[in-house]
């Protein structure tokens, strides 16, 4: 009785439609069962898009290149602009956005420098994984996002056309078995 007092109705019906996660189901407890479900929450989310399947790869790349940039506050403008001109998929684009994180953020920034710096020798610059804020960035100087950027671009693009193509040769595989199955199920019927 006191929990029907102590929660509000629309509260109540939120969270009594939650599904409940047993306790002694593989992969539900723990950071890696809240990644797995994170991750194929994405997948099913993008997959499902009512839109080409070159919208949605377009947007997926468009979204690990960006990714790739050491940009992270600015990312998700950035993506959804591009997206936008190049009439990506938006949902797959920001989507994609988080193969940079918070989590990945200390080993994503030093594989940046340390691709630049091969490209740009000549720029020396010291990298401070402590720093890794844009601003405090640029406070470095400017070289630093310079070298950084010219390592998310030689990443990002490669990494982006592998992703336009894995994107799409999902979406259409995926497109193919649901017709087969909605085709099984209509002639069974």
């Amino acid at each position: 009785m006191s929990e029907d007092i102590s929660r509000p109705p629309l509260l109540k019906r939120l969270f009594s439609s939650r599904p409940q996660i047993k306790v002694n189901q593989p992969g539900s407890t723990g950071w890696r069962g809240s990644l797995a479900r994170f991750v194929r929450f994405n997948y099913l989310r993008v997959i499902r898009l009512k839109t080409s399947a070159h919208s949605i790869a377009l947007g997926a790349a468009l979204g690990i290149f960006i990714g790739f940039m050491p940009i992270i506050p600015f990312q998700s403008i950035t993506v959804l602009t591009l997206a936008v001109i190049f009439r990506g998929n938006k949902i797959a684009a920001f989507t994609f956005t988080f193969i940079s994180n918070v989590a990945n953020l200390i080993p994503f920034y030093t594989m940046l420098y340390i691709v630049g710096s091969w490209f740009l020798p000549f720029f020396e610059v010291h990298f401070d994984p402590h720093h890794l804020e844009l601003m405090q960035m640029v406070e470095q100087g400017w070289r630093l996002v310079v070298v950084m950027t010219v390592g998310g671009v030689v990443l990002g693009i490669p990494s982006s056309i592998i992703t336009y193509f894995f994107m799409r040769r999902l979406v259409l595989t995926y497109r193919k078995r649901k017709a087969i199955r909605m085709l099984q199920k209509r002639n069974h019927d």
